[in-house]
């Protein structure tokens, strides 16, 4: 059985390179994730401009701190550029405002599956446009839970909240959600 590691190395040589600050292979890098992270950073922040002012205060953050990147593989560039983004979104969010908003709830629990069966019908274009509706907690709470697949504990360790205020904006943010799509159908 061959293996192709042709991927691999390219990934690990264009870090290397990034690394060792060729203009070149963070141009390569850059074209490869912007698009992704565009969308990252809208997912968060609804205003196109201070999105894209959030995508290139997190692509300057990569490459000045490129050298402490530690390459583990194919993929581990990208989650990291991932992770870059998200901080940055959320440093820009909390400027505006802290993230808990209303009174904290327990017993709020709903599983991912309840979220996807809602949003499955909908078109990447229209959950974001919907998405970007919603509150600046909510938006971010949902966005950490369904998106990026943190537990409620790490996000609020992530936005000093409480793990039961994170329950809590996630249903509020899933209510929104299901009114403004009925309303849309």
């Amino acid at each position: 059985m061959i293996v192709d590691l042709s991927n691999i190395t390219d990934e690990a040589n264009l870090v290397k390179r990034c690394q060792n600050n060729d203009p070149n292979a963070q141009k390569i890098l850059y074209n490869m994730y912007v698009a992704d992270m565009m969308i990252l950073c809208l997912r968060y922040i609804p205003n196109k401009e201070d999105a894209k002012e959030r995508l290139m205060d997190g692509f300057l953050n990569c490459f000045s701190n490129m050298k402490q990147f530690n390459y583990q593989g194919t993929g581990s560039i990208k989650a990291w550029l991932k992770k870059i983004m998200i901080n940055q979104c959320l440093m820009h969010l909390r400027k505006r405002k802290p993230f808990a908003a209303g009174r904290q709830e327990t017993d709020l629990y709903e599983d991912r599956q309840t979220t996807e069966d809602v949003l499955s019908h909908l078109s990447a274009k229209e959950i974001l446009q919907v998405l970007h509706t919603l509150p600046d907690g909510y938006r971010t709470v949902f966005n950490l839970y369904v998106f990026d697949e943190m537990t409620h504990r790490e996000i609020g360790v992530l936005l000093d909240i409480t793990e039961n205020t994170s329950k809590s904006q996630l249903h509020r943010a899933k209510a929104l959600l299901r009114e403004k799509i009925i309303l849309m159908g």
